[in-house]
């Protein structure tokens, strides 16, 4: 029997929230114990894009659309194939997350990972190497819009152990009715 014919519901679930919120190290978790196709959010950006940020200039809308919708494809072709896909994107506009589930096509989860800005700052700065400047944190919290209350969303402290908000996730999930037939996999 496949993955999809295991799963109830197809979805996605997407890791949401600031550079530096622990988005992949989380979405990368849910994908071992939910045994599905993990989406690096990141790795879809053009180089252009990826330039920008790297030199301190935030990303426009324009600038984001293409990239929503190559990481959308990508969600939906997974969820049809597997039943149920994680991916780690920062989705901070309302609109950006409309645009997301317009591209998958599939029921969506968000988790939204909130984290103080001092913690962003000391995490962003133990980075080395990633391309995401700290100087970008303020315009990312500006335009951060939290989900509304008709969008199916769980909000959680990103300063607990990766492995705890797993679990939270896991339960919040089963609680909606999302989760894989048979059981996540223990942590």
């Amino acid at each position: 029997m496949g993955r999809k014919d295991e799963m109830e519901p197809a979805q996605a679930i997407i890791i949401m929230g600031v550079s530096g919120s622990g988005k992949s190290t989380l979405a990368t978790l849910l994908g071992k114990r939910l045994d599905c196709p993990f989406f690096e959010g990141d790795s879809f950006h053009s180089d252009a894009n990826v330039e920008k940020m790297r030199n301190g200039i935030a990303l426009t809308d324009e600038d984001r659309w293409p990239w929503l919708d190559q990481l959308g494809g990508a969600i939906r072709n997974a969820v049809r194939a597997e039943g149920v896909a994680v991916a780690a994107c920062s989705a901070l506009k309302r609109s950006y997350r409309d645009r997301l589930r317009d591209a998958i096509g599939a029921p969506v989860s968000f988790v939204l990972l909130e984290v103080g800005r001092e913690e962003l700052v000391r995490r962003l700065s133990n980075r080395p190497g990633h391309y995401m400047p700290v100087s970008l944190i303020d315009s990312q919290l500006t335009i951060l819009e939290r989900p509304d209350a008709d969008e199916r969303a769980l909000a959680i402290d990103s300063t607990v152990p990766p492995s705890t908000e797993a679990d939270r996730v896991v339960r919040w999930l089963a609680g909606e009715g999302m989760t894989a037939k048979r059981s996540a996999k223990a942590g």
